[in-house]
């Protein structure tokens, strides 16, 4: 079983790889050196969680009809292509907006349309298959090993695609991603060879209540006012802390001049951080209550923002990096913390309400990271300056921080407290992975 977790995770990380260059590297490129907008930039990079609710109907349909005696192997290989091909191709239809704006949006919206349909496919299709080999058992272990393998995979990218970048040219970026792209497929293709036996029955047992549809999800949750509570305030704590990540790096651009190759490192830092606060956090929880933890991560959160936000003002990267590893912990520390807490006000069905977590991260990451760009751009407009125009998006992200505490508050846990589901750190991990 050993072989084929890792080859599970292997698949993980060649997904996970694709998002590097494309959510860290390009939408730099696009905003600060080919100066597109910052709304078109954040449409792009939604168009993933847009295409979310399909999971549904993809595990349900692979479920059903195996090709070649497989049912999950060919989503996954379909899903890999798409998203290697979307890494492979996207510098080179960007770099067509600036001389024909129309053919290179076009082509754009079809390119990145492709890389979220494929990272779609593949996620729900190599996590069910991590569910039937693993069984229910060990489900937990697999997926915890594949989400740490994912977190390493992306500090690795991040890393080696800011050495590739030392020098910036459009010949330069996409002979990377080219790269990148190459190493994803291979390791993906690895990864396939002889994982899934031929005519394997699907888990039933698990994939019932993980395929629930997204508007069933919504009506049951809604039902406890407690829990709707709670996903309100989940909804704002996530589209503030990750609606920035559109955006930092051209920040770290257009108030630093920091370089492709500099902005690229910072997605290592993040990942760093998080998983440094995983870990802490999930020690924490020990000796603290839950809420208290999460109202902590809240807090790392916002001081992040502020010091991102005063060091746009005073022109300094020290203060900016500082910035960028509290915001990576009390990301971590806040996801861990607030799952932990979601489990403790959901004693039943738990992969209902799981889902539930996963349709408020989609659904944060798509209104953030929209509301990021809009903002962004109307801001600079206003006050005719580029940099006060991010720094009006690291503000409102704090005052929703404000409000996400708020709501915190005033959710009561305590009803829940006899029936509280206790989790390991690989416990954890694996249903951070899974709505992730």
């Amino acid at each position: 079983m050993l072989r084929k977790r890792l080859q599970l995770a292997l698949i993980h990380v060649a997904v996970a790889m694709t998002l590097v260059p494309i959510n860290s590297t390009l939408n730099r490129v696009m905003i600060k050196e080919l100066a597109l907008s910052a709304t078109l930039v954040s449409i792009l990079a939604v168009l993933p969680y847009l295409f979310s609710p399909i999971q549904v109907a993809i595990g349900a349909y692979a479920d059903k009809h195996p090709i070649f005696g497989y049912r999950r192997t060919p989503y996954i290989l379909l899903g890999l292509i798409l998203t290697v091909a979307g890494l492979a191709l996207a510098p080179a239809v960007v770099y067509i907006m600036p001389g024909n704006f129309a053919l290179g949006l076009l082509l754009s919206v079809l390119v990145f349309g492709a890389w979220g349909m494929g990272y779609n496919f593949a996620s729900v299709s190599y996590l069910s298959l991590a569910s039937e080999l693993s069984g229910e058992k060990e489900r937990s272990k697999t997926i915890a090993i594949m989400f740490f393998f994912m977190i390493i995979g992306i500090i690795f990218t991040s890393v080696g695609l800011s050495s590739l970048l030392e020098t910036y040219s459009p010949a330069i970026i996409q002979t990377s991603f080219l790269f990148v792209a190459g190493i994803a497929l291979v390791l993906g293709l690895i990864g396939l060879i002889k994982l899934e036996p031929r005519q394997m029955v699907p888990s039933r047992d698990i994939s019932k209540e993980d395929r629930t549809p997204w508007n069933l999800m919504i009506k049951e949750v809604f039902a406890s006012s407690q829990v709707k509570s709670f996903f309100i305030y989940l909804s704002i704590l996530l589209a503030a802390i990750l609606g920035q990540d559109v955006l930092l790096e051209p920040f770290g651009a257009e108030a630093f001049g920091l370089s492709v190759q500099a902005t690229t490192r910072i997605t290592s830092i993040w990942g760093t951080c998080m998983l440094v606060a995983l870990v802490l956090a999930s020690f924490l929880e020990r000796w603290t209550s839950k809420k208290k933890v999460a109202f902590i991560s809240a807090w790392i959160a916002m001081f992040g923002f502020v010091l991102i936000t005063i060091s746009g003002f005073m022109r300094s990267t020290n203060i900016f990096y500082s910035g960028v590893v509290f915001l990576g912990l009390g990301t971590g520390a806040s996801t861990t913390s607030n799952l932990s807490l979601m489990l403790d006000m959901t004693t039943t069905r738990v992969g209902l309400f799981m889902g539930a977590w996963g349709v408020a991260n989609a659904l944060s990451r798509f209104i953030g990271t929209l509301m990021s760009g809009v903002i962004r751009d109307i801001a600079s407009s206003v006050l005719n300056n580029a940099v006060y125009g991010y720094l009006v998006v690291f503000s409102i992200q704090v005052l929703m921080l404000v409000i996400s505490v708020r709501l915190l508050q005033k959710i009561d846990v305590s009803s829940f407290k006899k029936q509280v589901v206790h989790l390991n750190l690989n416990e954890k991990a694996a249903l951070l992975n899974d709505v992730a």
